[in-house]
């Protein structure tokens, strides 16, 4: 597809995704399920919330109303929900999606992000981001590159919540302030009133304040202000926003989300036994030539498998992220990436050096952690909906399953540097195969960690041993389901 026509029907690329994220969303089996599923979900939250004590249960299932509310994105048609579905690890809810782009699209249909959803699932046990001089390394923080700092609402799960609302790729809603209003506006406002209080609203709306609301967020302001509110009424807007968010924080941390409802969980609680497959992945998986429990923590209660640091482990670009050709402006005039395949993810390093860290000491710190990403739990890594549910894996969702991930991790190193043109996972000039005898380059040599990854030395039977480990690991497991072993 020549340039004028991928910007004819791909608005805002100079070359079309991979997907047509419209016909995606309109027709496709998986994300016509997450719009039923954030309906039901939403329901069963507003009726258990009658049901439940007043207090910290009440505040966790308006936490779980306000997820799956797709009312509160610009047009009506994406909840925080819609990626990041508890039946597929709290991550990407969409195979082809995973499978063909690994970033989702916003509620702007054809606007898409630069990274894979990370799972919400356990993110309120990240602690606020600090740099810790014992490990020399910063600590907690939510997203890949650890911008939702929790800095701004004391929780890094609440400031991670807050920003999608706004980000122009997801729900793009122009204002928080809009937020709130679609929220005052909604079936709950009660009970968003009974467990924050009866001023939560208190908010003199301007004339046209629905119309400015359903105006997509088009600029790159972290704090985009559509509505002019005298400074009384933006005080309580900012107040009511933040209490949203520390709602989802409450839902993140509650059974529905943080379960500890594993095998794994099952067996560390005496109700089940691992096969000797997973039980031989544990054992590499916590010992030392493996190397991961290094960084996925496996010690402490409770086990969070992450130490909620960012390392630099060498994935290669995915040339499938949408981000990479979204050069252009779309029809709201918005321009999402306008160094296009130029572009670098720098992860961490990246957040350091923007104008949002104010700590000089931090900023010190950026070029040592270019192309540094935190380690994501490992909780519910595997989980989906049906066995042949397509997952990705890694910040850019370079791997296409766990094998090809742990085997990276194992030969990186080993195996030779693809030839040019050999980029994606799979790639095969007859002689060299992606993942097979050969990795490209990692997108910023220069900070990769080999400390912990790389020249592992296993066999591939002990990289299917951590693989049946690591599957494990998703929660609702019914000990019933293995009688006999």
């Amino acid at each position: 597809m020549g340039a004028s026509q991928a910007t004819d029907r791909c608005p805002g690329y100079s070359s079309c995704p991979a997907v047509y994220f419209p016909d995606v969303l309109a027709e496709n089996a998986d994300a016509l399920a997450v719009r039923r599923a954030n309906a039901i979900e939403k329901r069963n939250a507003l009726l258990r919330f009658d049901e439940a004590r007043p207090g910290a249960e009440r505040k966790a299932l308006l936490g779980a109303i306000l997820v799956h509310d797709e009312t509160l994105s610009v047009e009506k048609n994406q909840a925080c929900a819609s990626c990041h579905a508890s039946y597929a690890g709290f991550s990407g809810p969409v195979a082809l999606i995973n499978k063909k782009t690994a970033a989702n699209p916003g509620s702007v249909a054809m606007r898409a992000g630069l990274r894979k959803p990370m799972s919400l699932a356990y993110a309120t046990y990240a602690p606020v981001l600090a740099y810790n001089n014992a490990a020399s390394a910063f600590v907690g923080g939510n997203f890949w590159d650890m911008r939702a700092t929790g800095l701004v609402t004391g929780s890094a799960s609440a400031d991670q919540a807050q920003a999608p609302f706004t980000s122009p790729f997801e729900m793009a809603m122009p204002d928080p302030a809009c937020v709130v209003y679609r929220v005052a506006r909604g079936a709950y406002r009660a009970k968003f009133e009974e467990v924050w209080g009866g001023n939560a609203f208190a908010v003199r709306w301007p004339a046209g304040t629905a119309t400015a609301c359903a105006r997509p967020n088009s600029s790159a302001d972290a704090d985009p202000r559509a509505l002019v509110l005298a400074a009384v009424d933006r005080k309580q807007a900012q107040a009511t926003f933040k209490n949203i968010a520390l709602s989802i924080a409450a839902y993140e941390a509650s059974s529905d989300a943080s379960p500890f409802s594993s095998k794994f969980d099952a067996v560390q609680a005496g109700k089940a036994k691992f096969t000797p497959a997973e039980r031989a992945g544990f054992a590499l998986f916590t010992g030392g030539r493996a190397k991961c429990s290094n960084c996925h923590t496996a010690a402490g209660k409770p086990v969070l498998f992450t130490n909620f640091q960012a390392f630099n482990i060498g994935t290669p670009r995915n040339p499938d992220i949408p981000y990479l050709s979204e050069n252009r402006p779309d029809g709201f005039g918005y321009v999402a990436n306008s160094d296009g395949g130029a572009f670098v993810d720098l992860g961490l390093g990246g957040f350091l050096a923007s104008s949002a860290v104010v700590n000089s000491a931090w900023k010190a710190q950026a070029s040592f952690y270019k192309g540094a990403f935190r380690t994501p739990t490992l909780r519910n890594v595997d989980k989906r909906p049906r066995p042949a549910f397509a997952k990705s894996y890694a910040h850019n969702g370079y791997f296409p399953s766990l094998k090809a991930l742990v085997h990276f991790y194992n030969t990186r190193g080993i195996l030779d540097r693809c030839p040019d043109g050999l980029q994606r996972y799979g790639d095969t000039n007859g002689s060299k195969t992606v993942g097979y005898n050969c990795w490209p380059a990692s997108e910023i040599p220069a900070t990769v960690n080999w400390q912990f990854t790389g020249r592992l030395g296993l066999s591939d039977l002990e990289e299917s041993q951590i693989v049946a480990f690591l599957r494990t690991l998703s929660d609702g497991y019914d000990p019933s389901s293995e009688a006999g072993e």
